[in-house]
């Protein structure tokens, strides 16, 4: 009987020591924090990216923190460094990167990984994406979410107005004959719209048609110092929309990705949003759609489409050990079945070789509408105006930009009028970036 108790006595020490050291362990998992801006369902598989990093080991724990908007993630961000309270990683969208290149904060993807011990094939990333996040060569930033903005269109509300659902809009002539018909048939009230007004319509167009958006090589050459999008092209654009505003086919959404919710509730006819909208409507829209490329506007050269989206950043002024965390799950994001299921779940574009040939051969034509932005961003050749645009404190200018257009949308200045006054707020801002930071 005492034996029998001793041996109860003695498995119950042995279980409680066994199941104290197992909680130890998952104690001594080294956190690591990453500060994020997706909500609603991008939200949600950005929680599932770190979840399938924390079941792959059992040394680091990622854990993704929703900090507000881009702007606001990259604002927090900036004054947690200087506060020394800031994440390991942070997401910043491509409107910051000049900002964080200047910031003194950052810690160089391509040395992090170096120091690390840890080989990635920066030349597997296609160079739309590497180029965009870059300095001499060295890849800053770790590609994370690469979009671009394509035109969506509401295959029902076509059907609706009499319209081929299998003919899309190719050029702003087609948009302003199918807006039209879209709402003198009643089928809707929203004729087109555009989220992320500057993104869509003056930073990529800019690109789409081969034209500077600001000088030195839109910053890429040596810092930028002038906006060039007071031009033809820019004048152009905001005479069309203002016009059709007036007729009653354009629909103002709003800045940021407010343009967005018409699209996804099936109110617009015709509509300018990222590609990162594929995946929210594969899996809500009761509604028919598609996609097609960017509108060309006739006697421009070809360009292509930019990058949009974001990338992660690691911030300087942790640990070692934290570090090789920061590491080991860029490495995770690096693998090609983890890119496959980003791009597969998310509709952002595949960023490496790897992940295109590991695809299936079918992919693409069973998913058209995840080639839309792959084959805008590679359709046609790239130059000093479609490579993509690095300015000083980017995100203020853009802020500037779209305040302008919503006063030439809101009839207070001409579309002259709006872009010079955008330019002279923005010069203004580069020069005083530009002289911070020579």
């Amino acid at each position: 009987m005492k034996s029998s108790l001793k041996r109860g006595i003695f498995i119950s020490v042995f279980l409680m020591a066994a199941l104290g050291l197992l909680a130890t362990e998952a104690l001594a998992k080294t956190e690591i924090i990453w500060w994020h801006a997706m909500t609603g369902f991008l939200g949600e598989r950005v929680n599932e990216v770190a979840s399938r990093f924390n079941a792959s080991q059992n040394e680091f724990e990622v854990k993704a923190i929703h900090k507000g908007t881009y702007s606001e993630t990259l604002t927090a961000g900036i004054a947690a460094y200087r506060a020394k309270t800031h994440p390991h990683i942070i997401q910043v969208f491509e409107v910051g990167t000049q900002t964080m290149l200047s910031s003194g904060a950052i810690y160089p993807v391509y040395q992090l990984m170096k120091e690390q011990g840890i080989k990635i094939d920066w030349a597997d990333f296609i160079s739309v994406v590497k180029s965009y996040y870059s300095k001499d060569g060295n890849l800053y930033s770790m590609p994370f979410n690469s979009s671009t903005p394509v035109l969506y269109y509401n295959k029902t509300i076509f059907e609706k107005a009499g319209l081929n659902p299998q003919n899309p809009p190719t050029t702003f002539e087609e948009i302003e004959k199918y807006a039209k018909a879209a709402v003198a048939s009643g089928a809707t009230k929203i004729g087109f719209t555009v989220a992320w007004p500057s993104w869509t319509l003056m930073e990529n167009m800019h690109a789409w048609h081969d034209q500077p958006f600001a000088d030195n090589q839109n910053g890429f050459a040596a810092m930028a110092t002038q906006l060039k999008i007071n031009g033809k092209l820019g004048i152009q654009i905001l005479e069309l929309l203002t016009r059709w505003q007036k007729e009653g086919i354009f629909t103002y959404s709003g800045r940021g990705s407010r343009g967005d919710q018409p699209i996804i509730n099936g109110e617009a006819a015709i509509g300018l949003a990222s590609t990162a909208l594929v995946g929210t409507l594969t899996r809500t829209a009761k509604f028919e759609w598609g996609t097609t490329s960017l509108p060309r506007l006739s006697g421009y050269p070809q360009g292509n489409s930019i990058i949009g989206g974001a990338t992660l950043w690691a911030l300087k002024g942790h640990k070692k050990e934290q570090y090789k965390g920061v590491a080991k799950f860029f490495e995770h994001l690096s693998n090609t079945e983890q890119q496959v299921w980003w791009h597969a779940n998310t509709g952002y574009i595949p960023i490496s070789r790897s992940v295109l040939k590991a695809l299936p051969e079918d992919h693409f034509r069973k998913n058209p509408n995840l080639w839309t932005a792959f084959a805008q961003i590679t359709k046609g050749k790239t130059t000093p105006n479609s490579q993509g645009i690095r300015l000083g404190n980017f995100v203020a200018i853009r802020d500037m930009t779209e305040a302008e257009m919503e006063n030439v949308f809101a009839g207070k200045k001409t579309p002259k009028e709006g872009l010079d006054d955008a330019v002279k707020k923005g010069d203004a801002t580069l020069k005083e970036f530009a002289s911070l930071y020579k």
